[in-house]
């Protein structure tokens, strides 16, 4: 299983479409086996979810997600789990052990939110 996480300094983005990096986590046995950082390669309506499924994401957490990103996770079978904050391992951790959970898209609560429908 891998499961991303939308983050600014090994923290929990905000917002997942402006986040400067996605760190991936390859799980095993509900174990972190392997963690890498990629930059996040820009913003564009519709880009950024199939980008990370291409990468074979099968989790997204994040702070707050459109409803765009959101259907088109949902369209490539990938859990969305937004409402997160904190360190991003830890966020990662707090999932594997069933302590964290989505509270909806929350775009319209910030900065970014007229991107958000995109």
């Amino acid at each position: 299983m891998k499961i991303a996480v939308a983050s600014d300094n090994g923290k929990v983005a905000e917002h997942f479409g402006h986040c400067e990096s996605f760190m991936i986590f390859d799980v095993k046995d509900g174990e972190i086996v392997k963690a890498e950082t990629v930059q996040n390669p820009g913003h564009r309506p519709g880009f950024l979810p199939n980008f990370l499924a291409d990468r074979g994401v099968n989790v997204i957490i994040g702070g707050g997600m459109g409803g765009g990103a959101v259907n088109i996770f949902n369209e490539r079978n990938v859990e969305v789990v937004v409402g997160a904050s904190g360190d991003a391992e830890t966020a990662v951790s707090d999932y594997l052990k069933g302590d964290l959970i989505t509270t909806g898209t929350v775009c319209h609560e910030h900065k970014h939110h007229e991107d958000c429908a995109q």
